[in-house]
């Protein structure tokens, strides 16, 4: 992970948390995964990774669960039956996209090519709903569920 300080560490130290190896080996999994593992694929990634793998499935829940609260990490519920997580922010700094989900093959898409008309409706609809609810809203994750071309 090289000794170049990582946006997330001045949260975890801002929150008190040490940066401990399971913490930091999620962190790694996250930053390397292409897609949105579950906690179990976390753990078998570890296993694959790491010959002497001493993190168990309840500390990386446990982990996850923190990550979450700090806003670390993103959890997601794509309808399949598991818990899924990726990170909030990429390298560059935040990464705002939402999703596609397969319905038939579960096939999950990081939607980012936005048009005009699409980022003016979701300004006017922050704005609507936080001077409606008197609400500060901070971020969105929004996710579209059908089929892909292959499952059609």
């Amino acid at each position: 992970m090289g000794s170049k300080k990582k946006w997330w560490q001045g949260k975890m130290k801002k929150a008190g948390l040490r940066l401990t190896a399971p913490r930091l080996s999620i962190i790694d999994v996250l930053i390397h995964s292409d897609d949105h593992p579950s906690a179990e694929e976390i753990y078998l990634a570890l296993r694959r990774q790491y010959k002497k793998h001493t993190i168990g499935l309840t500390t990386i829940y446990r982990t996850l669960d923190i990550l979450v609260q700090l806003g670390i990490v993103y959890k997601f519920d794509f309808g399949d039956g598991r818990t899924r997580y990726e990170l909030s922010e990429g390298p560059n700094g935040f990464h705002h996209h939402h999703h596609l989900v397969c319905n038939g093959c579960g096939h999950i898409v990081d939607y980012t090519d936005f048009i005009d008309e699409e980022k003016e409706l979701l300004d006017r609809t922050e704005k609507g709903l936080a001077k409606k609810y008197n609400f500060s809203i901070h971020h969105h994750l929004i996710q579209f569920y059908g089929l892909c071309e292959h499952c059609r």
